[in-house]
């Protein structure tokens, strides 16, 4: 297989990528681009873009070439700028012509294990030391990393990739154009268990896990299959390193989630929505569209209503949270002689 492909060196000119993104050109179209790099640390070559206008400060004094900025705040920049109704979106679309790409040669490693039931497609890539179970598929332009383990009745998808050490333990179906981390685990158990004279009983857990196209899982995330029908994720889901996905969640297109959030089994989230690092979902939960969980938040009932919901408290001195916490329960106390006090007026 060939050796991955050195950084690219490709250069553009401000011209082409302001034609090729339909961008607003302002300025010399003749600037070259080799490179991004923040507003902070730019230099000559480089791309730059401010998305927050609180920085607006930095572009009288950035070293880019070339600015991506909204029309609002090109005034404040006295050089090549690229106008932009959302300049963080099209800095990452032009940032990707910079990325340096592995390079594909599609084809089996010789220490590859596949089983005879197997069907990989002669254009997939399957790295060393990669194991293929029973009855699994692998589609066109599928990447498989060195270490993967594909188990029986999986499936993965056309041009999806598996980073190095990635394990779909078995009946998980990975859509098209997926990528899926290191050290992430897809299709083990769901912690599924009942009590019988003192013991725990596991529960069989006989579903699966189906994976939507275009979605993106991170490293060391792991999703449960499910008790009896499929844990889902929906199309464009995206989920960061270290989420834990209980046993027959379903989770709906276009929702991003970021490191170490869980959602326990059964429970329901929709489309477009943004769960905040570290925050939980409890088990059989439905949480609607577009709703925005920020983090460390602990979700505790169904959410039926669009919006940003929090719980917790803000982070304080030590001695003023000790304080607070030893108050809390005498808020019902306080809650009940007030609602005294309002009755006697």
């Amino acid at each position: 297989m060939a050796a991955d492909q050195d950084p690219q060196q490709a250069s553009h000119c401000a011209a082409d990528l302001a034609a090729q993104f339909g961008l607003e050109l302002r300025g010399d179209g003749t600037r070259v681009v080799r490179g991004v790099a923040p507003l902070s640390s730019a230099s000559e070559g480089d791309l730059a873009f401010l998305a927050n206008s609180k920085y607006t400060s930095q572009l009288a004094t950035t070293g880019a070439s070339v600015v991506v900025v909204r029309d609002s705040d090109a005034a404040a920049f006295n050089g090549t700028a690229l106008i932009a109704k959302d300049p963080y979106a099209a800095f990452a679309k032009i940032s990707a012509l910079f990325e340096a790409v592995p390079a594909f040669e599609a084809g089996i490693h010789p220490t590859a294990v596949i089983d005879a039931s197997a069907s990989v497609d002669p254009g997939a890539m399957i790295g060393p030391l990669v194991v293929v179970g029973a009855r699994a598929v692998v589609g066109v332009g599928a990447r498989i990393e060195a270490h993967c383990f594909i188990g029986e009745d999986c499936v993965v998808g056309a041009n999806s990739t598996l980073m190095p050490r990635v394990t779909l333990v078995t009946r998980v179906r990975i859509g098209e154009r997926v990528r899926i981390h290191s050290g992430a685990v897809l299709g083990a158990a769901g912690f599924g268990l009942a009590m019988e004279n003192g013991s725990w009983l596991n529960v069989p857990q006989l579903g699966g896990v189906v994976v939507g196209n275009d979605c993106e899982i991170g490293a060391n995330t792991t999703i449960d299959r499910g008790a009896m029908g499929d844990t889902v994720l929906g199309d464009d889901v995206r989920l960061d390193n270290q989420i834990q996905i209980g046993h027959n969640v379903r989770i709906g297109d276009h929702t991003a989630m970021a490191g170490c959030a869980a959602v326990a089994g059964s429970a329901t989230i929709g489309r477009y929505c943004l769960i905040g690092g570290g925050a939980g979902v409890l088990g059989h939960l439905s949480v609607c569209d577009k709703v925005t969980i920020t983090a460390m938040s602990l979700v505790t009932h169904s959410i039926r209503e669009p919006g940003e919901y929090s719980s917790g408290t803000p982070l304080m001195d030590n001695g003023e949270w000790r304080k607070s916490a030893a108050r809390f329960k005498s808020l019902d106390r306080i809650a009940r002689q007030l609602n005294r006090i309002d009755r006697d007026e």
